[in-house]
C-alpha cells in the first residue's frame, strides 16, 4: 500500500500513515482506506502514526478523521502526530465537524418547526378563503333568489345529468356489494343464535339511515367532487376565468351555484336508488344463506323499517351534496397556473370532501342520538 504501513501483533495492530494526505490523493486514499479498515477487524487495539506524512491539507484531514472515528466504534485507538502543529490542525478539524453536526441537528428541528408552522398557516389561509367562498356563494344565492332569470336550469339539468344519472351504474354496484357483505356478515352471527330473521331489520335500517347515504357521498365525492375540481382548474389555466371576468359573468351564478344546486337535487334521488340496490342485496344473500324467502323478507321489512329510518338518510342528501360541491369548486380556484396543480387540488379536494362527509355523518348521529330519533 502507498499510504499505509500495516503491523499486526496479538490483538494490536500498528497503523503507519505515509506519503501525501490532500485533495489531489483523495480518490487513492479512500480505495486504501476502504482495505485498512477491513484487515483492522478483530483488533482490539489500533495505533494510528502520523509521523511519516508528509502533506496534510483540510481534505486529507477529514478523511482522516472520519476513519478515526470508524475505527473507534471497534476498537481502542491511540493516535501519534508529527508535530505540535499537526496536532491543532486535527483538532480544529474535529471541532469544526463537531460544531457541523449540532449545526445540521438544529436545522433539521427548525426545518421541523417550519414545517408545523406552515402547514398551520397554510390551513388559517384555507379557512379564511372557504369563508370568503361561502359569502360569496351564499350572495350568489340570494341574487338567484331575488332574480329569478339568472339561474341556470340548463346548467342544472346538465350538472344533474353529469353528476346523477351518469353516475347510477357505480352507485348501484357499490351498494349492492355493501349489501351483500353487510347480510353475508350479519347472518354468519345471527345463525349461531337461531336469530336468522333479525338479518332483516340489521340491513334494512342500516342501509337506509347510515350506509346507503355514506358510500353514496364517498363515491359521488371521488367521482363529481374531484371533477368539478378539475374543470374549474382546468378553465382557470386556460385563462377562461379570466376571460368570463372581463365579459362581466359573475362566477359563482355561472360555475358554482348550478353545481351545487344540481348535486342538491341529484344527491338525494342516488340516495334512495341506493337504499332500493343495496338492501335488495342483502334480501338476496338471505335467501341462499338463511332461507329467507323474498316474500317473508319484505314483509319483515315492512314492519321494521320506519319511515323515519328512509327519511333520516335522505335527509342527510343536501348537506353532503353541499360540502362535496361547494369544496370541489372551492379547490378548483385555488389551482395555481400549472397542470401539476390540477392533480394536487385534486386530490385534497377528494380527501377534504370525504373527511368532510365523514365528520358530518357523525355530527348527524350525535344529533339525532341525543334527539332519540
Amino acid at each position: 500500500m502507498k499510504y499505509f504501513s500495516l503491523v499486526g501483533q496479538d490483538n494490536k495492530i500498528n497503523i503507519t500513515c505515509q506519503d501525501r494526505w490532500d485533495m489531489y490523493e483523495v480518490s487513492f486514499l479512500q480505495k486504501e482506506l476502504f482495505e485498512v479498515y477491513k484487515k483492522t477487524k478483530g483488533y482490539s487495539s489500533v495505533t494510528i502514526d502520523m509521523q511519516n506524512i508528509n502533506t496534510l491539507d483540510t481534505a486529507g484531514g477529514i478523511i482522516l478523521h472520519d476513519f478515526i472515528e470508524r475505527l473507534k466504534k471497534q476498537s481502542n485507538v491511540k493516535v501519534l502526530e508529527n508535530s505540535k502543529k499537526q496536532q491543532e490542525f486535527l483538532e480544529f478539524i474535529n471541532k469544526a465537524i463537531k460544531k457541523e453536526n449540532i449545526s445540521s441537528k438544529k436545522s433539521r428541528e427548525l426545518s421541523i418547526v417550519q414545517k408545523v408552522g406552515k402547514y398551520i398557516l397554510s390551513f388559517i389561509s384555507d379557512f379564511w378563503l372557504f369563508v370568503s367562498f361561502v359569502g360569496e356563494s351564499s350572495f350568489a344565492i340570494v341574487r338567484y333568489i331575488l332574480h329569478p332569470s339568472k339561474i341556470r336550469f340548463k346548467a342544472i339539468v346538465k350538472s344533474i345529468q353529469n353528476a346523477g344519472v351518469d353516475a347510477l351504474p357505480i352507485i348501484a354496484l357499490t351498494s349492492f356489494l355493501v349489501g351483500v357483505v353487510v347480510a353475508y356478515q350479519s347472518a354468519v352471527q345471527l345463525q349461531k343464535f337461531g336469530a336468522n330473521i333479525f338479518i332483516v331489520d340489521m340491513i334494512g335500517i342500516s342501509v337506509a339511515r347510515e350506509l346507503a347515504p355514506l358510500i353514496t357521498a364517498i363515491v359521488v365525492a371521488g367521482r363529481s367532487g374531484s371533477s368539478y375540481t378539475a374543470q374549474i382548474g382546468a378553465q382557470k389555466i386556460t385563462r377562461e376565468l379570466d376571460a368570463m371576468k372581463t365579459m362581466g359573468f359573475d362566477l359563482f351564478e355561472f360555475l358554482v351555484l348550478p353545481r351545487i344546486i344540481a348535486l342538491v337535487i341529484a344527491l338525494p334521488l342516488m340516495i334512495f336508488f341506493a337504499d332500493i340496490v343495496g338492501i335488495f342485496g342483502g334480501m338476496v344473500v338471505a335467501k341462499y344463506q338463511t332461507d329467507i324467502s323474498y316474500l317473508e323478507f319484505l314483509k319483515r321489512l315492512q314492519n321494521v323499517l320506519a319511515v323515519k329510518h328512509l327519511l333520516i338518510g335522505l335527509a342527510k342528501g343536501p348537506f353532503f351534496a353541499i360540502l362535496i360541491a361547494g369544496i370541489g369548486c372551492f379547490r378548483g380556484f385555488q389551482v395555481s397556473n400549472n397542470t401539476e396543480s390540477i392533480g394536487k387540488y385534486t386530490t385534497i379536494s377528494v380527501v377534504n370532501s370525504i373527511f368532510l362527509v365523514i365528520a358530518c355523518d357523525a355530527v348527524f348521529s350525535v344529533i339525532f342520538t341525543k334527539l332519540g330519533v
